[in-house]
């Protein structure tokens, strides 16, 4: 089920990871499938840190976007990257995208959330893990403070 991008109604809004008009950003799109969020995501060459491979950095940047609407989506609330372990098992080719990410809640505590992240190139080569640790608001404070706009806006009304 592909999901919406709530944020887009905000003017200022300019997200590097998923704003869809953001020049010099990711454009990641997302999906909900099996209790996870998923990303089919085509980089730019412009990204690209040895040549035709992905930035590392470019790396953390998209698994901590699909993190981020791992919590969104599935822990209902917003907060923040507080910790972010990478393993980077393989170089990213470009040339081998689109990339495929999933993301999937391991645990929620009552302030944190850990995440899952693995990254494939279009050859199903696993590239990177990782696991996120988000700090999480209370749904109150992540609508009253950070526009967070309650999980149903994420989907298609009927």
């Amino acid at each position: 089920m592909k999901l919406l991008n709530p944020y887009t109604r905000y003017p200022e809004y300019n997200c590097f990871g998923c704003a869809p008009n953001n020049p010099v950003g990711l454009k990641m799109e997302f999906e909900l499938r099996n209790n996870a969020i998923h990303s089919n995501w085509t980089p730019s060459s412009d990204f690209q840190g040895f040549y035709q491979i992905l930035h590392g950095g470019i790396v953390a940047a998209a698994i901590d976007e699909i993190a981020s609407w791992a919590m969104q989506v599935l822990c209902k609330t917003s907060g923040f990257t507080s910790e972010i372990q990478i393993k980077y098992l393989k170089p990213v080719y470009i040339e081998k995208s689109p990339l495929k990410l999933e993301a999937r809640v391991e645990s929620i505590q009552e302030k944190h959330a850990i995440i899952q992240v693995q990254l494939w190139d279009n050859e199903h080569t696993l590239c990177s893990t990782a696991k996120v640790d988000y700090y999480l608001f209370s749904e109150e404070l992540a609508r009253s403070t950070f526009y967070y706009p309650g999980v149903d806006s994420f989907f298609e009304q009927d």
